[in-house]
Order: structure tokens, then sequence, then C-alpha cells
């Protein structure tokens, strides 16, 4: 059981906040968001690499140790806290203040697709080897976090724009 448990200490239990956060909420977002209008005409290689990517970006994680004792854990563990009330903020913007200007705008209503750079850094940062292997570097899994940030707000960009042009804004 040893060998499970030091296992069960990875990076990956830094992805829960958000996680559950998206289960419980989506479905509060505007209609924008709502799974099937967000996915509508999409471009396929678009949506199959944001998924890909997006896989990529959450399993890693578990395959990282989470140091608190490493060098630089206390501000990594800062940069993830502030990015992640970051990400909740931009949430509830949406969700209280649809009408509002911020989330009628480009900036408020792609917020939630770029401010995970923040908390997505802060993993990086705190996973910085992996539980096997010497290959590894934290810049590896940002730059995935960065390819997927980039299809994910090109994907929302898309959303807006049609919602903008059907006058749904």
């Amino acid at each position: 059981m040893a060998g499970l448990e030091h296992y069960a200490l990875s990076c990956g239990l830094l992805l829960l906040p958000a996680a559950v956060w998206n289960i419980v909420l989506a479905s509060r977002l505007p209609p924008a968001f709502q799974p099937d209008e967000f996915g509508r005409d999409i471009p396929a290689p678009l949506a199959f690499a944001e998924s890909v990517l997006r896989i990529a970006v959450f399993v890693l994680p578990f395959l990282m140790p989470l140091d608190m004792a490493a060098p630089g854990a206390g501000r990594a563990l800062l940069i993830f806290g502030a990015g992640t009330l970051l990400y909740f903020a931009s949430w509830l913007a949406l969700i209280w203040l649809p009408e509002s200007r911020w989330s009628r705008r480009p900036w408020g209503f792609t917020a939630p697709a770029y401010t995970p750079l923040l908390w997505l850094f802060g993993i990086s940062l705190l996973g910085d080897r992996l539980f096997w292997g010497t290959f590894y570097r934290w810049w590896m899994y940002l730059v995935l976090c960065v390819v997927l940030l980039a299809a994910h707000i090109t994907h929302t960009m898309r959303v807006y724009v049609r919602n903008r042009q059907h006058g749904a804004e």
C-alpha cells in the first residue's frame, strides 16, 4: 500500500477544484456555453485538437508528484490559488451578470477560456518532474497548456462571434 500512497499525492489533486466547479456550475452558464450551442459549427480539427490536448493536460498532472517542500512550492501555490480564484470569478461574472458590459464583450465572454493559464502555470511549476524518468521538464506541461488554451480561446471566440452575428451577444 505504501507504493500506492506515493502516487496518490500527485499534482492531479490540484485539478479537482476546477473539475468540481465545472461539473456543478456549467449548467448555470449562459445559453451560448451550453454543450449543444457551444459545440455547434466548430470545425472538426479544432474540436479534435482541443479534446486531445485537454486529455493530455488533465492526465499528465496525475503523473507528477506533488512536493510541497520543493523550492518555489509556496510561490507556485500562490499562483495556482490566485489563478483558480480568477477563473472562478470569470464564471461568476457570466452566471450572475450575463447582460453586463463585461460579459457581452470579448474579454469577459472568453475569460473562462484564458484565465486557466494562471492555475495551470502554478501546476506546471509544482509538477517539475514525473514519478519516473528524467526527460521531463516543467515547461513541457506549460507548452501543452498554452496550446490547449489557444485552441480553447479560438473555439470560444468563434462562439462569441457567431452569437454576436445572430444578435444573441
